[in-house]
């Protein structure tokens, strides 16, 4: 007999067979990461003072006296502070009256240090001035606003009936997110 010839051309395709026995149990898997916290954290404050000021030493703390939101008391009124609960990135805005030929120079200040500065230039007419930031803060970080005092007066206008200078400020989206 001769040798082995080459494969031949393939059959129809059968029908279905029935179905074999289930297999043995595995074992139990790895534990997945961590979901998703559902609670919803918030934070955030509005704040103004209803009185004038004007510098009396080099820096001044800025106390606010007047609270239109203060979630959770995050700000501090007596302390002119907002202390942070909720690690995250934040929102500020800073809005000031400034006075007639007197300058007006304050910093937003994140514990120690100075994040921005709200500056107006002594002039013969009163202007509304404004400066935001958003800053990362840890726990406990705490953001306020002080006066410098320079060679000129600094002072910040307002009276008893309108509302002029508002510090403002909340939390974007927290760190765990």
């Amino acid at each position: 007999m001769g040798g082995k010839g080459p494969p031949g051309v393939s059959g129809k395709e059968g029908q279905r067979g029935t179905q074999g026995p289930f297999g043995t149990k595995g074992q139990k898997g790895h534990m997945g990461p961590a979901g998703h916290s559902c609670k919803i954290q918030y934070a955030a404050f509005s704040v103004s003072r209803r009185k004038s000021l004007h510098s009396t030493e080099y820096y001044q703390t800025v106390i606010f006296d007047s609270a239109f939101v203060n979630l959770y008391d995050h700000f501090n009124m007596f302390s002119g502070t907002f202390v942070c609960y909720i690690p995250g990135i934040y929102f500020f805005n800073l809005n000031v009256h400034t006075w007639n030929l007197k300058e007006t120079y304050l910093h937003i200040m994140k514990n120690t240090e100075e994040m921005a500065i709200l500056y107006a230039q002594p002039s013969d007419r009163s202007i509304m001035q404004s400066q935001s930031l958003m800053l990362q803060l840890n726990e406990k970080d705490e953001v306020w606003v002080r006066m410098f005092k320079r060679e000129r007066e600094n002072a910040l206008y307002n009276d008893e009936t309108d509302i002029y200078l508002i510090f403002n400020g909340y939390l974007i989206k927290p760190m765990d997110d």
